[in-house]
């Protein structure tokens, strides 16, 4: 059984490189948001699995996606992506629910594993 996955960055460059770590063994249909808003209209329209979620972006950030989440009850699994590795904000992200914050740019290693240990693949 394929997952469904939607990749979540303004910059298209760090969508194509989450695209490319993705493991090859893990069946997945892939979907691409360049903005918060633009993930939750799909997040609240369909069924997505696994959420990649950049957190500085335009128009609605990380932060603002997983509270909506949170407050919508929409139920998908996030990992979040980012440059920025203050601990406060990777506490404020865990607090909101998301699975694993994951440092810039992504090695295919330490998304494998945390796929591997969240029971994705």
């Amino acid at each position: 059984m394929s997952s469904s996955v939607l990749i979540c960055d303004d910059s298209n460059l760090a969508r194509k490189q989450v695209l490319r770590s993705l493991p090859e063994q893990w069946a997945v249909k892939v979907q691409t948001a360049s903005n918060g808003l633009e993930a939750l209209e799909i997040l609240r329209s369909q069924t997505i699995d696994v959420l990649f979620l950049d957190l500085t972006m335009p128009m609605l950030d990380g932060v603002g996606v997983l509270q909506g989440l949170k407050d919508e009850n929409i139920d998908c699994s996030v990992f979040v992506i980012s440059a920025d590795i203050q601990p406060e904000m990777q506490s404020k992200v865990l607090d909101l629910g998301a699975k694993a914050f994951l440092r810039k740019p992504i090695q295919v290693d330490v998304l494998t594993n945390n796929l591997q240990q969240h029971g994705f693949i």
